[in-house]
């Protein structure tokens, strides 16, 4: 037995969440909010917390400054078990910082990248890779990083490990055509509708993951209220979302990979890890902060089985 379940790779960083700011401030004004609330924000570090709350081991690697927001981080992770003493600490930059402004409507984000800029896998410990069973890899950017990441994607697959990337939004526009590469490097791929039609140039998101099939062996599409399809074998799944009262929308596509992998990693089948991810995503939307609407497996396992009759699912070839 390996001590961690997944090692995680990726960003971590603050996330000020500032609810009821109906309108910006003028220069010299201020204006009153609701609530402001400071919680763990980054993919990576939010599919930790929502992986680990579901009793997975969990490791993770990632860049924090030496200040207060740094050691909030590492408290939190600690709180829940995963292991941090693969962290790396800079004295160059602070702890990354993203306000999210009207996370409850359309949001808006001011975002200091910080430490997540000096993130690289060429620095990454391989000892404590090795110690994990299967790697979530974050931080994709395109033709600026592509390489490192197909080269890493081959010397995990050569140590005998699955691994996962969530490919993320790309904000320099690139959508770079290079990903076909990288996804048929990993066991499951990640990305939401948006990403898949700026990828592939599909009209529909449907379109778009089944031309992804065609790279990769496993690639889930996120399809937010309307559910998610994953792509497995020449064969497509499908599996409707829950009903849930949105109060905040950040980190969803997070818990959802936490809730995929969780029964991924588990020996599920590819329709209970949709139910899974389906579930994580309407628990983590019901709440303020990336990682706090996802509790525990036993609430999981609750959600589920008192709405579990609001989902539909089904299976078709793909074409």
């Amino acid at each position: 037995m390996k001590p961690y379940d997944v090692v995680v790779i990726g960003d971590a960083n603050i996330d000020l969440v500032v609810a009821g700011c109906n309108e910006m401030p003028a220069p010299g004004q201020e204006v009153l909010v609701n609530e402001m609330t400071l919680h763990v924000g980054g993919g990576a570090a939010l599919f930790s917390l929502a992986l680990a709350k579901l009793g997975m081991k969990i490791a993770f690697n990632g860049v924090l400054g030496e200040d207060g927001f740094g050691q909030f981080v590492r408290e939190r992770f600690l709180q829940y078990g995963i292991d941090t003493r693969y962290i790396r600490t800079s004295s160059r930059r602070n702890t990354g910082i993203s306000i999210a402004i009207n996370p409850e409507k359309d949001r808006s984000f001011i975002t200091y990248t910080g430490t997540n800029e000096e993130l690289s896998l060429q620095q990454l410990d391989m000892d404590s890779v090795a110690l994990g069973r299967h790697v979530h890899l974050t931080g994709y950017r395109g033709s600026r990083n592509h390489a490192e990441y197909v080269d890493m994607a081959r010397r995990l697959k050569q140590l005998g490990l699955t691994t996962s990337l969530d490919v993320g939004w790309d904000d320099t526009g690139e959508w770079y055509k290079g990903i076909y590469e990288l996804i048929r490097e990993v066991d499951v791929f990640f990305l939401n509708e948006t990403e898949a039609r700026h990828y592939t140039g599909c009209a529909s998101a449907e379109r778009g993951l089944r031309e992804l099939a065609k790279h990769g062996r496993h690639v889930v599409l996120k399809l937010g209220e309307a559910g998610a399809l994953a792509a497995i074998g020449g064969r497509v799944a499908y599996r409707s979302a829950f009903e849930a009262d949105v109060v905040d929308t950040t980190g969803a596509g997070d818990s959802f990979n936490a809730g995929y992998m969780y029964g991924y990693l588990n020996g599920h089948r590819t329709e209970q890890c949709l139910l899974f991810a389906n579930a994580c995503g309407a628990m983590s939307v019901s709440r303020f902060g990336g990682s706090a609407g996802v509790r525990d497996r036993a609430e999981l396992e609750r959600f589920v089985g008192e709405r579990i009759a609001q989902t539909t699912d089904h299976w078709e070839v793909a074409q």
